[in-house]
């Protein structure tokens, strides 16, 4: 018998909150479920913070259910106020629209949605032509405001001030699950942490509009370490559009994420095993770069397809041939036993004349601009031995993008 695919959700970390665990697991084990997650059309492409939705819809289409991707054409027009601290720029209609294209287009590269497999729908169709007051009689009367303002998204704005105007969002997104519940016979809406309380409101109006069964699930937000939101680079967005994002610029990204994050990626943004996972995950000191290396390619391989992946990882490896095995390096030598009892960074950047004095040495670190085997260190001071060589047997520390110098151990 094939596993339940809540249990694969579960084990592979994708679930934060559910409103009936039992319920949703039972339903999803006996039957196909439609169910829905909604794209808001800010930007004329998805990001790389969406493909952590897209991989759990991948994953229940596998499993026989039906996903439908709800565009947010009317939603977007508002703007949901969860997890921002400032009112959205308002956008026009055609460039709301164009967006939503955009989306459809780098949906139907990971959804089949073809012979109702799926379905594409755009809550423009019933929002932009509701009439106020018979919406406010049919939805508005099940919605409390003290209930509302209690919530964890209208919380954070409650202090600079959240516009009447944004406080809609709610109700919105609510009778979105309402129509495609009416519409499609949709049970089940998914969405990112940040969207538990709009998505409790719609689970609670369909209960007592319909007098139906309907169930939310959230799952965990990609963050780094410090509790960012991952997804981001200097650059801005990290994009699903290679126009936006090349392949190499996206493979990359992935390949330099924080060592501590690896596992998280590959269980959730990849299809490997969660034994390989686990594996993969285990490995530590240089060795966790091969874990990095089958992570970027992995996702990239999903997103832009094998071969875009094979010369972004070809590229990212000449590109570090060239720099990281010239005989015209300079080198320090260390003796093995001096290595084996560890030299922290600052002392390695100074001996390297990376760095003129120490305190040099730890601004270059807090600013992120050391690398030590391709890999940003932030830490300065953390230690390095015999163990953390590569497999050409060097550390190889890179200040920001052409200083380069090799230890080694004789």
């Amino acid at each position: 018998m094939s596993t339940n695919v809540y249990d694969i959700l579960k084990e592979r970390g994708f679930i934060e909150q559910a409103t009936h665990e039992e319920e949703i697991r039972e339903l999803l084990g006996k039957e196909s479920v439609t169910f829905y997650i909604g794209f808001d059309a800010t930007a004329d492409s998805l990001t790389a913070g969406h493909f952590l939705t897209i991989m759990a819809m991948m994953h229940m289409q596998k499993a026989g259910h039906r996903p439908i991707a709800l565009l947010g054409g009317g939603t977007t027009m508002i703007g949901d106020p969860s997890g921002k601290s400032d009112m959205r720029t308002m956008m026009t209609r055609e460039t709301i629209n164009h967006n939503a294209e955009c989306f459809y287009k780098q949906l139907s590269r990971f959804i089949q949605f073809d012979n109702d497999k799926a379905i594409i729908a755009n809550n423009a169709d019933w929002l932009l032509d509701l009439n106020y007051v018979q919406f406010l009689r049919e939805v508005g009367v099940h919605f409390s405001v003290n209930k509302m303002l209690s919530a964890e998204c209208y919380k954070q704005r409650m202090e600079k001030g959240l516009t009447f105007f944004e406080f809609n969002y709610m109700l919105m997104q609510s009778y979105d699950f309402l129509k495609l519940n009416q519409m499609y016979g949709c049970m089940l809406e998914m969405g990112g942490n940040d969207q538990w309380s709009n998505i409790l409101g719609g689970v609670d109006l369909i209960r007592r509009k319909e007098q139906k069964p309907a169930y939310g699930l959230t799952f965990k937000l990609l963050t780094t370490s410090e509790g960012i939101k991952m997804g981001k680079t200097m650059k801005g967005a990290v994009w699903l559009d290679p126009e936006k994002t090349s392949p190499y610029e996206f493979y990359q990204y992935w390949r330099n994420i924080e060592d501590v994050k690896v596992e998280e990626c590959l269980a959730l943004l990849t299809f490997l095993p969660m034994e390989e996972v686990r594996r993969l995950g285990a490995l530590e000191g240089a060795e966790i770069n091969k874990a990095k290396e089958v992570l970027a390619f992995e996702i990239t391989k999903i997103v832009h397809g094998e071969e875009e992946a094979v010369k972004a990882q070809e590229a990212a490896r000449a590109l570090f041939a060239e720099g990281g095995k010239s005989a015209d390096i300079p080198t320090t030598v260390y003796s093995k036993a001096e290595l084996d009892e560890g030299k922290d960074l600052i002392t390695l950047l100074v001996d390297t004349k990376l760095a003129k004095t120490r305190s040099e040495g730890r601004r270059l670190i807090l600013q992120g601009g050391i690398t030590v085997n391709d890999t940003k260190i932030t830490e300065f001071d953390k230690k390095f031995t015999t163990a953390d060589l590569n497999e050409d047997g060097v550390l190889l520390i890179k200040k920001g993008k052409k200083g380069y110098h090799q230890i080694k151990a004789e």
